[in-house]
């Protein structure tokens, strides 16, 4: 038996709210707010799929609304819903316990574990060595807006992932050959794919305490005590960021003794194992939109000048064009035609580091243009070739260098990854009550 208890690891076992009997969960099940966030045409059709059943689209707020005209009431319809389905019964609360995840999307298939993590384990600052790792820099600005909808809200919903380093798959696998409770066994809308969901009593997670208490052990072999990097974020970073956030709000009203059992503490998450065959790492591409009637091509052109003034020389090329060894490429674009970028010599270590430091000039210091960070090369294609857009395309990222990147250099540049494409991201099932 592990010597440990679950805190030391930074998780806790919660008490998962799901919809009662009988819920329809295809209608249930949306995918997570921060995905299609220039497709309304995405969000049109989920509404359309949704009708007036119980589902978790009226317990969030796609990001596609943030900051509009009509976000304040969408927020309090939020807040309305979350309070009648907690009243009415169409939420029921499980005892303490998990829920084992079986999820299929695009041909791949991936265990996950929902559990709570320990928001006092966790901390984004730059330069953190928290036991639940950021894996990318946080945009301070982009948790104010978040902050609004979980403020005072009295449920949670998670499109969190984390990663463990688990390459004898001792914690999560061993858990899918025992006899399952199946809760909900369903297809995804909108091309999601499939997801199984069994539920685990806390009893019978003793196995997954152990292998961790080895893994941690390891770990703490590895890196050193105070330095183990245990959880590594593979999704929701500024979700993560904005409970944390809640939190520490929060905390600054409690005494020591109601720190310890406040329910905010803790954020609703799936863990996942990053040798798991189904997770792969796809990358995160960029589009720009003109602000000042520029076209495409002049916007590209904008990112080239200031590649070459920061990072050294910098040119625009044909897109089958031989590049130097050593040297950047980065495929672009536009309405008006497409090519690829190359730096030579680059001084960052990612192509995503380099084009990244720019378009933050672009957007925040000159006000050329905004951005959206797009998965899959479908959505890139179809929102570049219009007018006064411009898209790049980046490769992916060795998923097996996250944990010693991470823990060597911390973070990484913001979007410099994603776990599968936007139809494989995490849908809202699960739920976790909040409020003390």
């Amino acid at each position: 038996m592990s010597t440990y208890d679950w805190g030391k690891f930074g998780l806790h076992i919660p008490e998962i709210m799901l919809p009662k009997e009988g819920t329809d969960y295809y209608k249930w099940a949306v995918v997570a707010c921060d995905q299609f966030t220039s497709e309304p045409e995405y969000w049109d059709k989920v509404e359309e799929i949704v009708g007036d059943a119980p589902s978790t689209l009226r317990l969030m707020l796609p990001e596609l609304y943030l900051d509009g005209p009509d976000e304040a009431e969408r927020i309090k319809n939020v807040r309305a819903t979350m309070d009648k389905y907690l009243a009415d019964g169409t939420l029921r609360k499980m005892e303490p316990g998990c829920m084992l995840i079986k999820r299929t999307a695009e041909g791949r298939t991936r265990l996950g574990l929902v559990i709570a993590t320990d928001l006092e384990a966790y901390d984004f600052s730059k330069g953190s060595t928290s036991l639940t790792r950021a894996t990318e820099g946080t945009v301070v600005e982009r948790i104010p807006p978040r902050l609004r909808i979980r403020g005072d809200a009295p449920i949670e919903m998670p499109h969190i992932i984390i990663l463990i380093d688990d390459p004898d798959k001792t914690v999560i696998e061993p858990l899918a050959d025992k006899p399952q409770e199946v809760i909900y066994d369903t297809d995804l809308m909108m091309d999601g794919g499939h997801i199984t969901g069994s539920f685990i009593k806390e009893k019978d997670l003793d196995g997954a305490k152990e292998a961790l208490s080895k893994l941690f052990d390891k770990a703490e072999a590895k890196y050193g005590a105070g330095n183990v990097i245990f959880q590594a974020m593979g999704d929701g970073n500024h979700s993560l960021a904005t409970a944390k956030t809640a939190w520490e709000n929060i905390k600054k009203t409690l005494s020591p003794e109601e720190i310890e059992g406040h329910p905010a503490r803790y954020a609703l998450c799936e863990i996942e194992n990053i040798h798991d065959a189904g997770i792969v790492f796809e990358p995160i591409h960029r589009v720009i939109f003109a602000k000042k009637g520029q076209s495409g091509t002049e916007l590209v052109d904008k990112v080239v000048k200031l590649l070459d003034e920061v990072n050294g020389k910098a040119y625009k090329a044909d897109a089958g064009a031989a590049v130097p060894d050593g040297a950047f490429e980065i495929p672009y674009i536009t309405a008006e035609g497409r090519g690829k970028i190359v730096i030579e010599a680059p001084s960052n270590k990612l192509e995503v580091g380099a084009l990244q430091h720019v378009l933050d000039i672009m957007v925040k210091e000159d006000g050329d243009c905004d951005i959206d960070y797009i998965h899959g090369t479908a959505a890139v294609e179809k929102l570049s070739t219009r007018e006064g857009n411009a898209g790049f395309m980046l490769p992916p990222m060795d998923k097996f260098m996250l944990f010693p990147a991470v823990a060597a250099d911390g973070a990484l540049p913001r979007k410099t990854f994603s776990m599968g494409e936007a139809n494989e991201k995490r849908y809202y099932i699960e739920s976790r009550y909040i409020a003390k």
